[in-house]
C-alpha cells in the first residue's frame, strides 16, 4: 500500500520532510536518511507504512516500563528505519537495514492485539517508530477504542508539530536519553536539545520512562550521569517522578570490538542517579 506521508512540503521535484530535526530535502526517487520515506515525483510517501518486521508478545518491563501496568504483557510491533545512526545500535538489523517485512494493515494489527487474552495493547518498538508516524496515527485510534493502551519506544528525535499530533493517541513512552552531551549526539546523528524538548513535552501528558544505554568510554562517566539525572529530576511529569533505566551495552553493529559494560559500572551509575531520582533501574544485566 502506498500512502502519502504527512509533515512535508513540496519544493520543486524535492520533498522537504518536516518530521524530525534532520529536515531531509529528499530528491525524486530517493529516500530520506531514515529509509522509511520516499519521494516519488515530488510526493513524499510513507514507504514503511504497515511493513512489519517483528511482532511478538513481551512483558511490559521489557520496553522497559517498570511503573506502567507492571506485570502486564503487550503486543510489540516493529517496522524498519531510524533517523539516528548509532554505532552501538542494539537493533541494527531493522533500524539501519531494510529487513524482510510483511504488510499488516491497521485493522489486522487490531485483530492480532484483540486475539491475545489480557493483552495490554500495542507497543511500537524495536526500530524508531516515529519514522512511521502515519501508521501509528491510523492504528492507534482503532486499538484505543477497544480499551487497550498505546506505547511508543522512541529516540525522541521528532519535531513539535508531528509530536503534538501523535501525543493524544499515546498512553506511555520510553524515550532514549542516550547521553547528556551534544557532541555525543552529533557523532551518532542526533540532537540532544530535540530529545530534551520531547521528554519535557511528553512528560506533561503521558507516562514517561527514560533509558540510557551505557557504552564503555562513550557515556559512562559519573559526572555526566549526575548531570543527566539532575536535569531529569527537574522535568515536571504528569505521573510523578520520571523513572530512569540505566542499561548495559553489549557489542553490536559498528562497536563489536568493545567489551560489554562492566556490571560494576552500571551499579555505580545507578547509585549516582539515585542521588537525584527516586526510581532508577539497572537493565540488561544478564
Amino acid at each position: 500500500m502506498r500512502k502519502e506521508a504527512l509533515f512535508y512540503e513540496k519544493n520543486g521535484e524535492a520533498a522537504q520532510c518536516g518530521l524530525c530535526p534532520r529536515l531531509c530535502a529528499i530528491p525524486d526517487g530517493q529516500t530520506g536518511f531514515c529509509s522509511a520515506r520516499r519521494n516519488s515525483g515530488g510526493i513524499l510517501f510513507a514507504e514503511s507504512y504497515g511493513r512489519i518486521s517483528s511482532l511478538s508478545l513481551d512483558p511490559i518491563e521489557k520496553k522497559p516500563l517498570n511503573r506502567f501496568f507492571a506485570g502486564s504483557a503487550i503486543l510489540s510491533a516493529g517496522g524498519y528505519g531510524c533517523n539516528m545512526a548509532c554505532a552501538f545500535c542494539q537493533n541494527f538489523a531493522i533500524s539501519q537495514m531494510k529487513p524482510r517485512t510483511d504488510f499488516l494493515p491497521p485493522e489486522k494489527l487490531l485483530e492480532a492485539a484483540l486475539s491475545i487474552p489480557e493483552n495490554l495493547g500495542v507497543a511500537f518498538t524495536y526500530n524508531e517508530p516515529c519514522v512511521g508516524v502515519e501508521y501509528i496515527l491510523d492504528a492507534a485510534p482503532l486499538i484505543r477504542k477497544h480499551g487497550m493502551k498505546i506505547v511508543l519506544v522512541t529516540n525522541g528525535m521528532i519535531l513539535e508539530k508531528p509530536l503534538a499530533t501523535l501525543l493524544p493517541l499515546v498512553d506511555a513512552m520510553n524515550i532514549d536519553l542516550k547521553a547528556f552531551s551534544c557532541e555525543f549526539y552529533q557523532r551518532h546523528g542526533g540532537s540532544l536539545e530535540t530529545v530534551k524538548k520531547t521528554i519535557e513535552t511528553c512528560a506533561k501528558s503521558v507516562h514517561v520512562e527514560i533509558t540510557t544505554l551505557i557504552v564503555p568510554g562513550e557515556n559512562d562517566g559519573e559526572a555526566e550521569m549526575e548531570e543527566l539525572s539532575g536535569w531529569l529530576a527537574s522535568v515536571p511529569s504528569a505521573s510523578g517522578d520520571i523513572p530512569l533505566h540505566i542499561t548495559r551495552f553489549f557489542p553490536r553493529f559498528k562497536m563489536r570490538d568493545k567489551q560489554p559494560t562492566p556490571v560494576k559500572t552500571i551499579f555505580s551509575l545507578v547509585e549516582a542517579a539515585k542521588r537525584r531520582l527516586r526510581y532508577v533501574y539497572a537493565g540488561n544485566m544478564n
